[in-house]
């Protein structure tokens, strides 16, 4: 199995501090988000994963010139930005026909991604999706799902005023080659997930459930909110030579970071 960490996103919602760190730079107790994501990649038993770049995209390239096991992870830019279905299939020879994990970047999250695998491995016959979910607190900020008794997608609600429920999708998945074959029959380069996969596949898409810690990271209040809720890994110095001190502000974290990367 291959991954797709998509790591382009413009983090408008992240103003001002996106002007200086992309957001799958973000700290996370003094360690850009990215660094967790290759981290759990690289030990849960996927083989390879591509990274999409787009702005700030030098910045992205001076932080994992400096990663460790640089071999796990190609990168590749996108000058137009194509969507999560549209990167996905522009770059479907990467994959060469194999399960992809498919990762926002711009999420922490604390699963146990050998046991994702595992759960999609298992999932029900005529399913060719494996959707994480997670409780949410904010529902109308999210994609919202309603399950039948066996985990299978049965209704999907993006971003509605008063969704039924709070089991949101995670922006983590694991597809089927099948899913290649869809998104071409879509005749378009732009392809939302959310719009233009998720709710033509239902009864398709099986759930796995991340009861660990799992929150987007895509607004200041969210990123300062993972800061007291998660405790820092012991790990953390295995992720790159990037880390500031945790303890500083996050705006401080973020212009130490930056200023790093630049130099």
């Amino acid at each position: 199995m291959k991954a797709l960490l998509l790591a382009a996103g413009l983090g408008t919602r992240l103003h001002p501090f996106n002007v200086t760190l992309p957001k799958c730079l973000m700290p996370i107790h003094g360690v850009p988000l990215l660094g967790y994501w290759l981290f759990s990649l690289q030990n849960s038993g996927v083989t390879s994963t591509l990274i999409n770049l787009h702005y700030l995209a030098n910045l992205v390239s001076n932080y994992l010139e400096k990663y460790p096991n640089g071999s796990f992870f190609q990168t590749v830019y996108e000058p137009k930005l194509l969507n999560t279905g549209g990167t996905l299939l522009a770059n479907r020879d990467f994959f060469e026909n194999e399960p992809v994990m498919l990762i926002h970047a711009d999420n922490y999250c604390l699963a146990d991604l050998s046991e994702f695998i595992q759960a999609h491995q298992q999932r029900p016959k005529g399913t060719v999706i494996t959707m994480m979910t997670y409780e949410t607190t904010t529902p109308k900020s999210c994609g919202i799902v309603e399950l039948d008794k066996y985990g299978i997608v049965q209704a999907f609600h993006e971003k509605v005023e008063n969704p039924s429920g709070n089991l949101a999708n995670a922006g983590v998945y694991i597809l089927e080659p099948y899913l290649f074959n869809f998104l071409k029959s879509l005749n378009k380069n732009n392809i939302d997930f959310s719009l233009d996969v998720i709710p033509n596949l239902m009864g398709q898409i099986n759930t796995y459930h991340n009861d660990v810690y799992h929150r987007d990271i895509g607004t200041i209040e969210s990123l300062e909110i993972v800061q007291h809720e998660t405790i820092s890994s012991k790990n953390e110095e295995l992720f790159s030579g990037y880390k500031v001190d945790p303890l500083l502000s996050l705006k401080m974290q973020i212009s130490l970071l930056s200023e790093m990367l630049v130099t």
